[in-house]
């Protein structure tokens, strides 16, 4: 119940590619490296392909969005996070996540994946392939290659100088919307490893501001083989273990959107509608403690959809419907308004 009702309340930032992957990257750039040359074509086209190997860093978020801390996905409000990462290769990760009454760890050997809440004491087994949607914090580098991957189309793309990143030389990838694209977004700004070629830093600006709405990404990073333990976990002595719930027709609990989401449009305009989570006739929607009402948020609003709640922030809107729905994008209201009505 806790995943689903904050993926309801943080919808506007977590609205497919655009909301819920594009982010921007924290840290301060150092004097302009000089690099051979590279064509934007080029230079996406070694991202969609890049091998790093393993690899470990700290990654950071700087978050501007407005919106107020979530139970269960603090890089949501405002504020900085961090999270060191470690990678070895093959759908082997871990990440460590600290709060403010202790630390999450997910651990993943590449079939196995365990998440271990120590301030709740529970583990969460679930098994499968990869998860389908990268997550910006504990995989910066997959989830901003996944999204020039899914933007590339409906971008124009160009290639704007040097920099020097996390201590290591990088190109700066830019993708500005098509002129057709209904977005909020003026461009996002990608650093790209000029060894490596992975993304080391993402930055994304919304129209009409000239400081970063969201950053998330490497303060540090170091390529080369990771100890093997890292990639095990073996729940401690008193903690409550699960298994994570597989999907309905996901019997291998793969990530991805849940039953009853639909995607409209494509791009930088996505829009992504789903129903909130059900709850029984006569009950009031529970929520965690703490925990903005979702109905307190934002201001009316209706249509010939009918009637909810404009959640806005400075990367994207979301309209919660007094039916169950909701949608959200990184796009103006009326645009939501016409998926809601499809």
């Amino acid at each position: 119940m806790r995943r689903r009702w904050v993926g309801a309340a943080g919808a506007v930032v977590a609205a497919g590619a655009v909301a819920a992957g594009v982010v921007g990257i924290g840290g301060t750039a150092a004097a302009q490296p000089q690099l051979p040359p590279v064509s934007p074509e080029d230079l996406v086209a070694s991202v969609m392909t890049a091998q790093p190997g393993p690899f470990n860093g700290t990654v950071g978020i700087d978050n501007e969005l407005g919106l107020p801390a979530l139970p269960g996905a603090p890089q949501l409000g405002n504020g900085s996070q961090s999270a060191r990462i470690w990678s070895g290769g093959d759908g082997k990760g871990r990440v460590a996540l600290p709060s403010g009454e202790g630390e999450k760890t997910l651990v993943s050997d590449g079939t196995t994946r365990w998440a271990y809440d120590a301030t709740e004491r529970t583990a969460t087994r679930s098994t499968g392939g990869a998860p389908e949607q990268k997550d910006p914090q504990s995989d910066p580098a997959g989830a901003a290659t996944q999204m020039i991957g899914e933007l590339r189309r409906t971008s124009q793309v160009a290639v704007d100088g040097t920099a020097e990143v996390a201590g290591r030389p990088a190109y700066q990838l830019v993708l500005t919307p098509q002129a057709s694209e209904r977005t909020l977004l003026r461009e996002v700004r990608v650093a790209v490893d000029a060894e490596k070629r992975i993304p080391l830093q993402l930055t994304v600006l919304a129209t009409g501001s000239a400081t970063p709405a969201l950053q998330v990404g490497f303060d540090d990073v170091t390529f080369g083989p990771q100890d093997p333990s890292l990639f095990t976990f073996t729940p401690p002595p008193g903690i409550t273990v699960k298994d994570a719930p597989a999907r309905e027709g996901r019997p291998d609990d793969r990530q991805g959107p849940p039953p009853g989401t639909r995607t409209v449009g494509d791009g930088w305009d996505r829009v992504i509608v789903a129903q909130r989570p059900a709850q029984q006739p006569g009950q009031e929607q529970q929520r965690p403690e703490g925990a903005p009402d979702l109905n307190a948020l934002g201001s009316p609003v209706s249509g010939p959809w009918g009637s909810g709640r404009l959640i806005s922030t400075a990367v994207g809107t979301a309209i919660v419907t007094d039916d169950g729905r909701f949608a959200a994008g990184a796009v103006p209201e009326q645009v939501l308004t016409e998926a809601l009505a499809r």
